[in-house]
């Protein structure tokens, strides 16, 4: 399902005008973002938590050339379902 579609989903089922279910997401999706590049989990009751994790500096070699390279340390974010939401998709 593409985003529009669940947008559309979510808006018939809570009876809300599409354009707030847009500005929603958006704005959850932005609330998200900024809490974890702030090195803060985030929790969605009955959904998830999504987690900041470092990736240390390491070294590797570009395949075609055969060079070594310094691969800078980065923040990347991880998610991890709630109970509830693993049995739901494991009873469907």
């Amino acid at each position: 399902m593409d985003i529009k579609a669940f947008n559309t989903t979510l808006a018939t089922r809570l009876g809300r005008d599409t354009d707030d279910i847009n500005m929603l997401c958006g704005q959850l999706a932005e609330i998200i973002g900024e809490s974890v590049s702030a090195g803060d989990s985030v929790t969605v009751a009955s959904f998830g938590t999504f987690e900041p994790k470092k990736r240390n500096e390491r070294i590797s070699v570009h395949p075609g050339t055969g060079k070594r390279m310094l691969i800078p340390p980065k923040l990347s974010i991880t998610f991890k379902p709630s109970v509830m939401l693993k049995s739901k998709i494991r009873k469907s």
